[in-house]
This record gives structure tokens, C-alpha cells and sequence, in this order.
């Protein structure tokens, strides 16, 4: 379908408030030297993009055709960053193994102190761990849950990393299953509402900080079952 430029200009007028929110919502997970104008530049040109390439024929309601490519934008442009040194990754890493132990062994969210422990770090450090975990998260599993044919790239020439995309769904839908009835429904509130943390505490009655490890305690352990799993049913076949 073609657009005239005045079509896009009043288009991306009426569409920039949305542009802004979806850049507010990452940015919140995000190390402070990610810059907010920087997401919603990447997500305007892509908006751009978006409404002189949107083909109605094709049935994709325009609003989540075009939100969708600016959120999709937004991640190959974090993802581009780079931003993790070695060094964090490892701690990272520490930080992960903690919280997945603890809270099996307690049956419960591990608290700062006790993740401190586990991994010898001081309690201020596992608070600068902890966004670098959200923001890693965001950026891999996060952004396949969103929306899998932005977080992927286009697979249409490998049968066999189609296969295996195919499998991380089907594995997707049953490893959901597993989690906790909160930890479902908070993902329901974020992926299928479009919910950010805080609407999602008051609705549930709890902190946004408590919403934010309850989804970031979820998005690992479909990590562990998706890609543990994945992997092993991916080479039998």
C-alpha cells in the first residue's frame, strides 16, 4: 500500500506517544547509560518504515503491524550494543545459578542478602547484577515471547533452523505450563495485555519490584526448560 508523505507524517504524530511508552518500559530494565532518545529514534524511523511498507491485504491489523516492528527495532538496536563486559557476563551468570537454587531449595524468591552469599558479592553489587539479568533477559527470551519473527531472523532458506524455531514454540506453550498460577499470570499481563510492571503489582496487589522478580525468576526457568530441552530433542531428530 502506498503513503503519501503527509499520510506518514500525521501518522507518526498520532503514533509517537505509543513509540514513547514501549521505549519507557525497556529503558526502566536498562543500565543508565542506554539513552531513552536513542530507543525512540531507532522505533520513529522503523515507524516510518513500518507505514509506507504496511500492505492491508495481507490482514495484519495495522496498529499491531507497525508497534511490533518498532519494539522489534528497538532490541536488534540493544542487542547491537553490546553493552556486557566479560567480566559482568560472569557474574551474571553467579547471580542466575543463585536465584534458581535458592528459590528451589526455599521455595521461595531468594533475597538480596542470600544471593550475596552464594556468590560472595555485597549486596550493592547484586542490586547492578540484578539489571544487567533483567536487561539480558529482555533482550533474548524476552524478545522472542514478544514477537518470534522479529527476535529471529528469517529462516525460510534453512529448513533446518525453521525446525528448530517450530520446536521452541511447541516447547514454549508446554514449559508455560510448568510455571507457578503468578508466575503464568504475570506473564499473561505483560505479553498478552501489554501490562508494565507496576499496573501489573497493582492489579495483583504487590511492589513493582516484586512483579519484576517474579518475571525475571519466570523468563529463567523457561530459559532452562526451553533451550535445555530444545536442544536435546533438536538433535534427535
Amino acid at each position: 500500500m502506498g503513503s503519501t508523505p503527509l499520510n506518514i507524517e500525521a501518522t507518526v504524530r498520532e503514533l509517537l506517544p505509543f513509540v514513547k511508552r514501549i521505549a519507557s518500559d525497556l529503558i526502566a530494565s536498562l543500565p543508565h547509560n542506554v539513552d531513552v532518545e536513542d530507543l525512540i529514534q531507532e522505533g520513529v524511523m522503523a515507524l516510518i518504515e513500518a507505514i509506507s511498507r504496511y500492505d492491508p491485504r495481507k490482514g495484519a491489523k495495522f496498529s499491531s503491524y507497525v508497534l511490533k516492528r518498532v519494539k522489534g527495532a528497538m532490541y536488534d538496536y540493544l542487542r547491537r550494543l553490546d553493552w556486557l563486559p566479560k567480566s559482568r557476563r560472569k557474574n551474571l551468570k553467579c547471580l542466575e545459578q543463585a536465584i534458581m537454587e535458592l528459590e528451589a531449595r526455599e521455595g521461595r524468591y531468594p533475597t538480596d542478602e542470600e544471593i550475596a552469599r552464594y556468590c560472595g558479592f555485597t549486596v550493592e553489587e547484586v542490586t547492578k547484577i540484578r539489571m544487567d539479568m533483567v536487561a539480558k533477559q529482555l533482550l533474548a527470551l524476552d524478545a522472542y515471547m514478544e514477537d518470534e519473527e522479529l527476535q529471529i531472523a528469517d529462516y525460510s532458506q534453512n529448513p533446518e533452523k525453521t525446525a528448530y524455531k517450530e520446536l521452541l514454540k511447541e516447547l514454549l506453550v508446554e514449559a508455560i505450563k510448568k510455571l507457578s498460577e503468578k508466575e503464568r499470570l504475570v506473564l499473561s499481563m505483560k505479553y498478552e495485555k501489554g501490562m508494565n510492571f507496576k499496573e501489573i503489582g497493582l492489579v495483583l496487589g504487590v511492589s513493582e519490584s516484586r512483579v519484576s522478580q517474579i518475571h525475571s525468576l519466570a523468563l529463567m526457568k523457561l530459559k532452562s526448560m526451553l533451550y535445555g530441552e530444545g536442544q536435546r530433542k533438536a538433535g534427535k531428530r
